[in-house]
């Protein structure tokens, strides 16, 4: 028997057999212990997932589906109220093509959001620091907080809208009434947790019920195929229609799903292709039943709210005048049912946009502040227009008209990186794709470009 103090210990920290000694026996079918363990290598093909059975199948469908889910609620916002009933009360179904449209466009570049996260394992505000000069850095970090805020201003302004005609509170303390819940939440499901997944999917639930119970009353899904062939009415139906793009195609939530696709960087070219077809078909459900409920706003207000062949412009253009004119077209049902969805879509997409906040500051500027001190933080601006006593439908539309002019800053860095094979690897855009993304985002800067003309010359 060998003397335990003959071993001699190798440059790698092991303990090696003296020289002419052999290994000790192993039992047959076992592998050796200590350091005459081998690895095993995985089995070709498999990932961790697949070894689980359809079990962990069936939990990996549900992690998929939980950031389309988040990302879904976006589209949903008070901001796409104020946008979709007010084309559907002056303009009847005629602006039904750009939500299609945009509905469209969102999910693509939702797609490439969620590719760029899945391929480096890093999100868009992250990329954008470590590939871009530093005085562009600051540039997209600064419109990316006003863009983030702009959204935090739909959000308080219709949470506080609703609780004034759910209550009849007066619009400022209905706001604070909305901070103070928004915080609620956030203690209750904190980010990264699957509770927060949970929590958004219930705000969604009673905001899809509530508009199918309307649209179901108001039969507005008659005669709304006019509403697809494109065409506009004058400037006021163009300014009506970015509004509608902005408040679709949500730029704060092209950062924050980027960084919920993430995977690790040693994840294998084939189980990145698998995890995208799967995030590409959560999306095309969760997006095409936000581009439902959107296109369900416009003709509910088309039906109900603008008289029978009357001319563009005479229809109620408030959120107090769609809930009256509803109540007074389908019964006190539906205006109850339109109240609790516009809080459940305030509540919601309070959340998801305090957590995209987070992305932003984290991936620009390495900063992390708490959640619940951002969420402070961002309560100021909306507070504070409501304490000024701006028109709550005027600060809903202007808010989503920022948001469009945020979409190209977060467009054309995402264009320009899933295009680079070099980060990329073998998922990187084909040249279609990315033709794609850059007719997007220069068809959005047109249109923003017009809008800024429009207002500096009156």
């Amino acid at each position: 028997m060998l003397d335990p103090r003959s071993y001699r210990r190798a440059p790698t920290g092991t303990l090696q057999p003296p020289t002419g000694a052999s290994a000790p026996p192993a039992a047959a079918g076992a592998q050796p212990a200590g350091p005459y363990r081998q690895p095993s290598p995985p089995t070709p093909g498999t990932t961790p997932h697949q070894r689980s059975g359809g079990r962990g199948r069936h939990r990996v469908g549900l992690t998929m589906l939980g950031p389309a889910l988040v990302v879904s609620v976006a589209y949903m916002d008070p901001g796409n109220f104020a946008t979709n009933m007010t084309a559907g009360s002056l303009f009847g179904p005629m602006l039904l093509w750009v939500i299609v449209l945009a509905n469209v466009v969102a999910m693509f570049v939702q797609y490439l959001a969620c590719k760029v996260g899945i391929a480096t394992g890093k999100d868009l505000p992250e990329l954008c620091r470590q590939h871009t000069p530093r005085p562009v850095t600051y540039a997209l970090w600064i419109q990316a907080e006003l863009v983030a805020m702009a959204t935090d201003l739909a959000e308080f302004v219709g949470g506080a809208v609703a609780l004034h005609l759910l209550f009849g509170l007066p619009l400022l303390p209905a706001a604070l009434l909305v901070a103070g819940l928004s915080l609620l939440l956030l203690v209750l499901a904190p980010e990264g947790r699957h509770r927060f997944q949970t929590v958004t999917a219930l705000l969604l639930l009673v905001l899809v019920l509530g508009f199918a119970y309307q649209c179901v009353r108001a039969g507005s899904w008659h005669g709304v195929l006019s509403g697809l062939r494109p065409e506009l009415a004058g400037s006021q139906s163009l300014m009506l229609a970015t509004g509608i793009v902005g408040a679709t195609v949500m730029p704060h939530v092209i950062y924050l799903h980027s960084h919920l696709g993430r995977l690790p960087a040693t994840t294998s070219p084939a189980e990145k292709r698998r995890v995208l077809r799967g995030q590409r078909t959560s999306l095309i459900a969760t997006l095409g039943l936000a581009g439902l409920v959107n296109a369900g706003m416009l003709t509910l207000a088309s039906a109900t709210l603008r008289p029978a062949g009357g001319r563009s412009g005479q229809g109620e253009q408030s959120l107090d005048g769609f809930h009256d004119g509803l109540g007074i077209a389908l019964g006190p049902g539906a205006a109850l049912a339109f109240a609790l969805a516009l809080l459940a879509s305030g509540l919601a997409s309070a959340g998801v946009g305090t957590f995209a906040g987070q992305v932003i500051m984290r991936g620009f500027l390495r900063r992390r502040v708490p959640l619940i001190v951002r969420r402070l933080l961002t309560m100021t601006p909306p507070l504070a227009v409501l304490a000024l006593g701006v028109a709550p439908m005027q600060a809903l539309v202007l808010s989503q008209i920022v948001l469009s002019f945020g979409i190209p800053c977060a467009l054309a860095p995402l264009a320009w990186f899933t295009a680079r094979r070099s980060l990329m690897g073998p998922v990187a855009n084909r040249a279609v794709t990315t033709g794609c993304a850059v007719a997007v985002c220069a068809a959005i800067s047109v249109l923003n470009v017009w809008l800024l003309t429009r207002a500096v010359l009156g």
